[in-house]
């Protein structure tokens, strides 16, 4: 269990880190990070009709915050920590749920500017996230046993890499989505492909002729 318990703090440790990081800084300047992150969350079902700079702020913080009582020491700020990246994505999860039921799909930018439209991966992935920060909560309060430096490594090493394939997740599925290529003819029977070439009328065999 202390491997398990290694490996869901540092995913969830660096995933709310590099959530946090995007969202603050991401690949344009401050302000313009913030302000799109902001857009998203005020057109969350959930999002109050006033405050959402502050609302988006707060957000932003406890991500921070998360990543660091993970690191601290003793079972109640890692605990504490655990618990609020339960609540982080179950609210974000309920609000994305809402918006499905009522047709929106405004752009998922959990991980930083995205125009990637918000679906069911999303929902499932931040119901996974929550069910496994509360599995690290409960192993958190639990005493911990002794650990191999191998096997921590391990551990340590294998969230991370998750860490980083759940924050790629967008990227993931749009490189491998079957992209069409420009001018390329879908194939929908005979009566498209029909309709699709139609040889006109060619000329006439002896009206280009030269006369003698």
């Amino acid at each position: 269990m202390v491997y398990l318990a290694l490996g869901i703090r540092c995913l969830v440790g660096f995933l709310f880190l590099a959530s946090a990081v995007s969202k603050a800084f991401g690949r344009k300047s401050l302000r313009k990070s913030f302000l799109e992150f902001t857009e998203s969350v005020a057109a969350m079902p959930l999002a109050p009709r006033r405050g959402i700079p502050a609302v988006a702020a707060a957000v932003i913080l406890a991500e921070f915050a998360i990543p660091v009582l993970l690191l601290l020491p003793g079972p109640a700020f890692p605990a504490a920590g655990f618990l609020a990246a339960a609540a982080l994505p179950a609210v974000f999860g309920l609000s994305i749920a809402l918006a499905l039921h009522r047709g929106a799909a405004p752009p998922c930018r959990c991980f930083g500017p995205s125009v990637t439209p918000l679906g069911a991966r999303h929902l499932v992935r931040n119901t996974l996230l929550a069910a496994l920060a509360v599995t690290g909560a409960v192993l958190a309060v639990r005493p911990a046993g002794p650990a191999h430096p191998g096997g921590a490594a391990l551990a340590a090493a294998a969230g991370v890499l998750a860490a980083v394939l759940v924050a790629a997740l967008d990227d993931i599925v749009q490189l491998f989505s079957p992209q069409e290529t420009p001018h390329a003819v879908r194939d929908r029977g005979p009566a498209a492909r029909r309709s699709a070439v139609r040889p006109g009328p060619g000329p006439h065999p002896g009206r280009d002729q030269a006369v003698a």
